[in-house]
């Protein structure tokens, strides 16, 4: 509710939770992102903060994106790194009890986050969105050659890096703060990989790991490359364990 957002920002109240926004060139589509995130969270019943974290956007993105302070907060490292690096900087310059980012289209809408929140607040320490385990969810589909590409890519993941899992790449996942501290602090893939390589880190680290199906809506003004990222993926998924053979 606003009186609890309030207190965040008056009093300094610890945020139950951080919603981190990563955004590259989306002054199209921030503005009504952060829109629905506010109403959403404002209808709750607990102290938020919305972080949008700026990969050098050329366009417009952060000047969108300020209009929504205080609520939003806007930070950036300058330059563009890739999509990993700006969770990463979101997730370590966060301070909510839980913490949950957001693709800048919210394909998956916002209030998908009450089934993150019930699963890290009962015992899980990361939960994660998906588009296979129901995939009658998946209200708009990606074209046939993009959906054949990512299951094909998740088959991969799950015989070299990451069993268990069927859908790692749903931009919408949540961790508990101790656990996104302990696998955001050395992670180290700033592209797309970057879902696989956290969750690698995840498992590795013993933390328990809830898979959850979420609504899903395709957005067909989409910026992902389907050849020139994949091909970076792919090739995040063959270092992803020699970068982290003495991780712990």
């Amino acid at each position: 509710m606003y009186i609890e957002l309030c207190k965040y920002l008056i009093f300094g109240m610890k945020p139950y939770l951080s919603l981190i926004i990563p955004a590259y060139n989306e002054e199209k589509r921030i503005g009504n992102t952060l829109k629905l995130a506010i109403a959403y969270l404002d209808s709750k019943h607990f102290p938020y903060e919305i972080v949008v974290v700026d990969d050098g956007s050329k366009d417009n993105t952060i000047e969108v994106a300020k209009g929504f302070a205080p609520v939003v907060n806007v930070i950036s490292y300058g330059g563009n790194k890739g999509k990993g690096a700006a969770v990463q900087y979101g997730m370590m310059n966060s301070k909510g009890d839980f913490k949950l980012f957001s693709d800048a289209d919210l394909s998956t809408p916002i209030y998908e986050s009450d089934k993150i929140l019930k699963y890290l607040t009962n015992g899980y320490d990361v939960a994660i969105g998906s588009r296979a385990v129901d995939t009658s969810l998946v209200k708009k589909h990606q074209p046939f050659y993009r959906e054949f590409m990512g299951k094909t890519f998740n088959k991969i993941v799950r015989a070299l890096v990451v069993s268990g899992i069927k859908d790692t790449q749903c931009g919408f996942k949540g961790f508990s703060e101790k656990a996104a501290n302990d696998v955001f602090s050395i992670a180290k893939i700033p592209g797309f990989g970057f879902d696989v390589e956290i969750l690698y880190l995840a498992k590795k680290m013993g933390y328990k790991i809830a898979e959850i199906p979420v609504e899903w809506y395709n957005d067909e003004r989409t910026t992902v490359n389907p050849i020139k990222d994949s091909l970076r993926m792919f090739q995040d998924l063959l270092i992803i364990k020699k970068l982290h053979k003495n991780s712990h």
